[in-house]
C-alpha cells in the first residue's frame, strides 16, 4: 500500500490552523529541571516528514497518541525526471501540522517535552550564509537530474582506478574501508551528482560555494536552521550517511571524494548525535519553546522505533519501496552485493551500525496494479490472491526503478512472463504480490550470508505489511518469524523515542528493554526511563509463524522462486545506459 493509501486509511485529526501566542512560555530551564514540574515532560512531539506525508503525532508518557495532524507533501515536476519540494510550503505545512497536532491533543506548547524529527533521506537544498536565501527547492531523493552523472562517473577511468587503488590498498592492509572503495558505485538516489549538477549549473551558487559561503542541508537541517532562527546549524550521523559524501568508517564528511568531484567540503553541516538537545525552536512558531530533542533519517528512525537495538535485529519497511535494516553492533558491514552501510544512531558513545538493502518498487507496484484495473480497493488484494491456487505460470518483476542488492542492475525493467489465454486478474495480482516476497527472499539471504550474524528477530511496518497475503507467505519462505507492530507509524514513533531519551525521560538501556512485549502497566511515573521499557511499549499487533513443514510450502514455493530468478535475469539491462 502507497503512502497516499495508508494516509487515506489513517484517522489523523486535522484542525485548522490558528496563532497559539497565547500558550504560556514556560521558564527557560534545562529539560531535567523542567521535569520536576511533571506536566512539561509527559508529552512528546514527533514529525515524520515522508515522501508524500507530513505527519505530526503527539505521544504520552505509554506512548499512546493523543494527538495528530497530517498533510500532503506536494511534490513539483518541472521536468521530466526532475522531483522538487518548495521548502516555503513545506516549512509552513510543518509549523501547521505541529500546531494542529498539539491543539488536538487538548494541550499547549508549554507542556511539551520535547520535539523529535524523523526526515527523508537524501533530499536536499542549498542556501545562502549571508542572506539566508535559497539557490534551488529541494530536490527530493527521487530526482534524476544527476543520472547522467552517475553514468559517466561509474564507467570513468577514474572509477576503474578507483576500485584497482582500492583493491590494492585492502589486500595490504586489510582495511574494510578500502574495500569499500574497490566496490564503490554512484547512485542516482544519493545527493552526490545531484549537488555536482547544480554547482555546473548554477555559477553564482558555485562562486559563492567554493568562497565558503554556502550552506548545504538535507531536509532535517533546513527545518533546525529555521526552527532556532538560523542559529543552528546541523544534521545528525544517520542523515549524513546516507547522503553518499559521508564516511561512515571515519565518521567524517569524505574530503577524497569532495575533492575528486569539485564539491566544496565547507557547504556541510556540522554532524551531531542523533539523540540529544540540537537547540530550542524560537517562542513565534508554536507559543513556547520547545526543545528540538532528536534529528533522524526516516529509516533508521523506524528501527529505533521497532526496538532494534541489537545486533541481529531486523527491520523491513515496506511502503513505496522496501527497506530492509539490520543492527550489524558497533563496526559498518562492508558489501560486495550492494548493502548499503549505514550509521543508524549515535547517541554519546554509543553508535550502531546497520547494512541496509532496499527494492524501489514495493508499494508503487501495487499502485500501478491498482491503476491498470487489477483491483479496486487495496484491503481486497490478500482476498483477491487467496481467490487463486497459484499465479497459473505467470511471474512478475517489479523493476520500474531498477533492480537493487544483490542483483544491482538500475538499467532492469518490470515485465509480466508467462501469459496465456487463461491468465486472468487474480493469476497476475497473485504474481505481484509474490514478486515483492521473492525480493525480501533475496535481501534477507544478502544479508544472513554477508554479515554472518544470526538474526535474532524480524519485524515489519510499512503500508504493505498490512497485506497478510504478503506476510506470512514472507514468513514461510525466509522460514521466521515476523511481527507486525500495532503502531504504523515507526519513523515517527523512533524520533519520539529518541527525542525522549534527550530529555531525560529514560535513564539506560536495560529499563527500556522491559517494553518490547507490551505496554507496562506498573510505569506510572516519569514518561519513559531507558530502552528497556520503550521495548515493552512495542506491541505487536499480529504475529506470522511460518507454515508447518507438512503443509509444504517450500517444496510448492522452490521450483517458483527458481523460475521467478531466470525472469529477473530477462529484465536486466534492457534499457540503454543515459551516455551510450
Amino acid at each position: 500500500m502507497s503512502d497516499d493509501a495508508k494516509e487515506a486509511s489513517e484517522e489523523d485529526v486535522n484542525l485548522s490552523a490558528g496563532d497559539d501566542s497565547s500558550a504560556a512560555v514556560p521558564p527557560q530551564s534545562s529539560p531535567r529541571d523542567q521535569s520536576q514540574n511533571g506536566p512539561r515532560d509527559q508529552y512528546i512531539v514527533a514529525v515524520d516528514v515522508g515522501t508524500s506525508t507530513l505527519r505530526c503525532h503527539v505521544y504520552d508518557k505509554l506512548a499512546n497518541v493523543k494527538g495528530s495532524s497530517s498533510k500532503k507533501v506536494h511534490l513539483l515536476h518541472p521536468q521530466p525526471g526532475w522531483v522538487e519540494m518548495d521548502p516555503q510550503v513545506l516549512w509552513t505545512d510543518f509549523v501547521d501540522v505541529i500546531n494542529e497536532a498539539i491543539r488536538a491533543a487538548g494541550l499547549t506548547a508549554g507542556q511539551v517535552a520535547g520535539m523529535g524529527i524523523s526526515t527523508q533521506r537524501c533530499t536536499f537544498t542549498m542556501w545562502d550564509r549571508e542572506t539566508g536565501e535559497l539557490y534551488h527547492n529541494f530536490l527530493t531523493w527521487q530526482d534524476l537530474r544527476g543520472s547522467e552523472l552517475v553514468d559517466t562517473w561509474n564507467n570513468s577511468l577514474t572509477m576503474k582506478a578507483l576500485h584497482s587503488g582500492g583493491g590494492l590498498l585492502y589486500y595490504m592492509s586489510r582495511s574494510k574501508r578500502f574495500l569499500a572503495a574497490n566496490v564503490l558505485k554512484f547512485a542516482p538516489q544519493q545527493i552526490t551528482m545531484k549537488v555536482m549538477w547544480m554547482l555546473q549549473n548554477n555559477l553564482t551558487l558555485r562562486r559563492r560555494a567554493f568562497n565558503g559561503l554556502v550552506s548545504f542541508g538535507t531536509v532535517d537541517t533546513w527545518l533546525l536552521w529555521k526552527l532556532t532562527g538560523g542559529q543552528v546549524y546541523a544534521t545528525d550521523y544517520s542523515c549524513a550517511s546516507s547522503t553518499g559524501l559521508f564516511d561512515p568508517y571515519i565518521r567524517q564528511w569524505n574530503q577524497f571524494f569532495c575533492n575528486l568531484l569539485s564539491v566544496p567540503i565547507s557547504i556541510f553541516p556540522p554532524v551531531e548525535d542523533t539523540s540529544k538537545i540540537h537547540g530550542v525552536c524560537e517562542t513565534k512558531w508554536f507559543g513556547a519553546p520547545i526543545p528540538i530533542a532528536s534529528l533522524v533519517a526516516d529509516q533508521q528512525a523506524a528501527m529505533f522505533g521497532e526496538c532494534c537495538f541489537e545486533p541481529g535485529d531486523v527491520k523491513c519497511t515496506m511502503g513505496t519501496g522496501t527497506f530492509m535494516d539490520m543492527n550489524v553492533g558497533r563496526n559498518p558491514h562492508t558489501s560486495m552485493a550492494g548493502l548499503y552501510p549505514l550509521i543508524g544512531w549515535k547517541i554519546g558513545d554509543e553508535i550502531v551500525f546497520l547494512a541496509e538493502g532496499s527494492a524501489s518498487d514495493t508499494g508503487t507496484a501495487i499502485d500501478w496494479a491498482r491503476s491498470i484495473g487489477l483491483f479496486e480497493d487495496y484491503t481486497e488484494t490478500d482476498e483477491i490472491a487467496e481467490s487463486v491456487d497459484d499465479s497459473n505460470g505467470v511471474y512478475f518483476v517489479p523493476a520500474f526503478n531498477g533492480i537493487q542488492a544483490p542483483v544491482n542492475d538500475p538499467r532492469a525493467c518490470s515485465l509480466f512472463l508467462g501469459l496465456s489465454s487463461t491468465t486472468t486478474k487474480a493469476h497476475m495480482l497473485r504474481a505481484l504480490l509474490e514478486s515483492l516476497v521473492f525480493r525480501n527472499k533475496q535481501l534477507y539471504e544478502t544479508m544472513l550470508n554477508e554479515t554472518k550474524i544470526p538474526i535474532t528477530y524480524i519485524r515489519a511496518d510499512g503500508g504493505v505489511s498490512n497485506n497478510s497475503f504478503v506476510m506470512q507467505l514472507t514468513a514461510d519462505l525466509l522460514n521466521r518469524t515476523i511481527t507486525r507492530p500495532k503502531h504504523v507509524d515507526m519513523s515517527s514513533l523512533g524520533a519520539a523515542f529518541l527525542a525522549g531519551l534527550a530529555v531525560g525521560i529514560w535513564k539506560d538501556k536495560e529499563e527500556l528493554r522491559r517494553l518490547k512485549d507490551g505496554i507496562n502497566n506498573h510505569v506510572q511515573i516519569g514518561v519513559w526511563k531507558n530502552k528497556e521499557e520503550l521495548k515493552n511499549l512495542q506491541s505487536s499487533e499480529k504475529v506470522f509463524q511460518p507454515r508447518p513443514v507438512s503443509e509444504g510450502i517450500w517444496e510448492k514455493y522452490r521450483p517458483l522462486v527458481e523460475q521467478w530468478e531466470r525472469a529477473v535475469k530477462r529484465s536486466l539491462y534492457w534499457y540503454p545506459a543515459k551516455n551510450e
